[in-house]
């Protein structure tokens, strides 16, 4: 596919997912959702981590009320089984990590996007806006599914009642992203994280994303099996026998991903 409002960069195992339309805050329309789709169902192969990002003030607005698909048939139920579902599952089932690096504004579908991956990193002047009550809507895109998870029920629910701002740092401190960095530090930091991921044992990662994902649908005998499971299949890696080797000789380990 031949994308026109994302970028995708790849380079040192590293592949940046860019929105590229900033001109309306990056809203998601029809389009551009396909490609989102698309790049992150087939970045796995040519990369060791994901990172989502944006062009512009804005990281995404939320859904494009503009968009003639959804003007000429609001058919929000199908737009979110048809668009919506194939574009998260495709970023949160990636088999390797994924981490949106909010550069500014996440509001509604928008924030919940950058909720799905499975690091977030924001820049201090960034903020979170569930803003669908405003426009007599629930939160989508997955945000009533991501926000009790990362912030507890109280947070989310006043947040998907009151549509209030959720700053950078008040999003750190609930637990709802991983970090929030002084605008001037952002890029320097998200790129680092990045570039930690794109040189560790991809496999691990890979089974980290699903045990860690996967526990909510457990009881504790079931997330202890697949505990062991994922540990039997990382046992058998190359990256494995690489980190105890590393250990015992004390030096850095080289990671290959396998």
């Amino acid at each position: 596919m031949t994308y026109q409002t994302i970028t995708l960069d790849i380079a040192d195992d590293i592949a940046v997912l860019k929105l590229n339309r900033p001109e309306v805050m990056n809203a998601l329309n029809s389009q551009m959702r396909a490609e989102i789709t698309d790049a992150a169902r087939n970045v796995a192969d040519k990369a060791r981590v994901l990172v989502l990002t944006a062009e512009g003030r804005a990281f995404c607005s939320g859904q494009d009320l503009s968009d003639r698909a959804n003007v000429a048939n609001p058919d929000l139920e199908r737009t979110l089984r048809d668009e919506y579902l194939p574009m998260l599952r495709a970023i949160v089932d990636c088999p390797i990590p994924t981490i949106s690096a909010v550069n500014g504004a996440a509001a509604g579908a928008g924030a919940n996007l950058a909720l799905c991956a499975d690091v977030v990193i924001a820049t201090q002047s960034a903020y979170f806006l569930q803003a669908f009550s405003r426009i007599g809507l629930i939160p989508d895109a997955g945000g009533t599914y991501w926000m009790p998870r990362s912030m507890g029920s109280a947070k989310a629910m006043g947040a998907a009642l009151f549509a209030d701002k959720i700053s950078a740092r008040q999003a750190d401190d609930w637990g709802m992203i991983w970090e929030a960095v002084a605008d001037e530090e952002f890029e320097k930091v998200w790129q680092g994280r990045a570039a930690h991921l794109a040189q560790g044992p991809t496999v691990a990662y890979q089974q980290i994303k699903q045990v860690i994902r996967g526990n909510w649908d457990r009881t504790l005998e079931e997330q202890l099996a697949a505990e062991g499971k994922g540990q039997g299949i990382c046992g058998n890696s190359r990256d494995f026998k690489e980190g105890v080797m590393s250990f015992l000789e004390k030096r850095a380990p080289k990671f290959e991903g396998r």
